[in-house]
């Protein structure tokens, strides 16, 4: 794989972003985070796995929420907000790949705002959260908060064995200090804002062609709901991955040519 030069900046509204690659702009909403801010430490070379492929046929922009979100802050605000900041940055519609809640994200902002979204990629992402992913994340945000450790909270969305919790479960415990939010209320706000996500009847008002991606053996979503979803959007795709976790989907050896098929089709 070619080495990229990474460069790091903000975009209006004080979103983080890092960038790379070349060729037509491709805006990565990234997933849930531990800090509002371009990843460093264990989280970059996990997301650089995933974003380098796509770098081979695109200039990569992977964009975060905003630090100092406001605490009941909704996600058709955060929407708006990158809305805004899209088009005062790039002054017309743009190819927009929303990864996990960022996917969640990426359908608000194409309902909302369609004159932001040329073409629209959700992957691992659907029209709502599952009842257990929307608990286990609310449980990781406000166990955080305290200042307690709280990443093995995650354990359930990462394997539906027993077995496999028991064992991973001590394990994110001694990784949490490496991986602790530096403020604890940006991923709580934005948990809540998650926690309330529901656009399953504006599905049809979304005109970007659309597609949709995820593994089978996604844990955080439901086949059920990623198939709502696609279904649910007009002119739109629906890839699944076999075998393929939440996580896995992103990093399928199929997953950057797939992306760059529709969106440069």
């Amino acid at each position: 794989m070619p080495h990229f030069r990474i460069e790091q900046s903000t975009l209006p509204h004080g979103l983080p972003r890092f960038s790379l690659g070349s060729g037509e702009p491709l805006i990565v909403l990234r997933g849930f985070a531990a800090n509002h801010a371009n990843p460093k430490g264990m989280e970059r070379p996990l997301e650089l796995k995933i974003v380098k492929p796509l770098a081979e046929r695109f200039r990569v922009h992977a964009v975060t929420r905003a630090p100092g979100m406001r605490q009941g802050a909704t996600m058709a605000e955060i929407a708006t907000q990158h809305a805004e900041a899209l088009m005062e940055e790039f002054g017309e519609p743009v190819n927009v790949l929303g990864l996990s809640s960022g996917g969640s994200l990426a359908l608000q902002l194409a309902a909302d705002h369609p004159h932001t979204v040329r073409k629209l990629v959700v992957a691992g992402a659907g029209h709502r959260l599952t009842d257990l992913t929307r608990r286990v994340q609310r449980r990781y945000t406000e166990v955080a908060a305290t200042g307690r450790r709280s990443l093995h909270l995650l354990a359930p969305l990462m394997t539906g064995s027993r077995l496999g919790q028991l064992a991973l479960t001590p394990a994110l415990w001694l990784m949490d200090p490496m991986m602790r939010p530096s403020d604890p209320a940006d991923p709580l706000a934005f948990a809540r804002a998650e926690d309330s996500f529901s656009i399953r009847g504006r599905l049809s008002e979304i005109t970007a062609p659309t597609l949709v991606i995820n593994g089978d053996r996604d844990l955080a979503y439901t086949p059920e709901i990623f198939r709502e979803t696609a279904e649910g959007i007009p002119d739109c795709r629906h890839i699944v991955y076999p075998g393929a976790s939440h996580m896995g989907s992103f990093t399928h050896p199929r997953f950057a040519s797939d992306i760059a098929d529709f969106v440069l089709s």
